[in-house]
């Protein structure tokens, strides 16, 4: 089973949802730790999204250390640059889950 990290950006849009959506949002995680790759690819394999009640939540999974890194929540109208800005920041992302299992 992978193990499933959250950033902070994602916990504090999560928090901001209504909480019908949030558990539907917790039950498509819960589902990443047996089936990472159930998601969208978004270019590479390794970076995904799911959809959910009007919200897509981005994702990226190091197969690696067997992680599913959940990095934030958004709508559709941000969607273009949510993608581009976590694409540039791939390299950051894999340094904070080394120091999250303190590799």
């Amino acid at each position: 089973m992978f193990k499933i990290f959250k950033t902070e950006q994602f916990e504090k849009r999560f928090n901001e949802l209504d909480k019908s959506v949030q558990l539907q949002i917790e039950k498509e995680i819960d589902q990443l730790e047996v089936n990472p790759y159930a998601g969208k690819p978004l270019g590479y394999r390794f970076f995904r999204e799911k959809k959910c009640k009007g919200f897509r939540f981005y994702y990226l999974i190091y197969e690696e250390y067997v992680v599913v890194f959940i990095i934030t929540i958004s709508d559709k109208k941000d969607q273009r640059e949510i993608i581009n800005t976590i694409k540039s920041l791939m390299p950051f992302y894999k340094e904070e889950i080394k120091k999250k299992l303190k590799l």
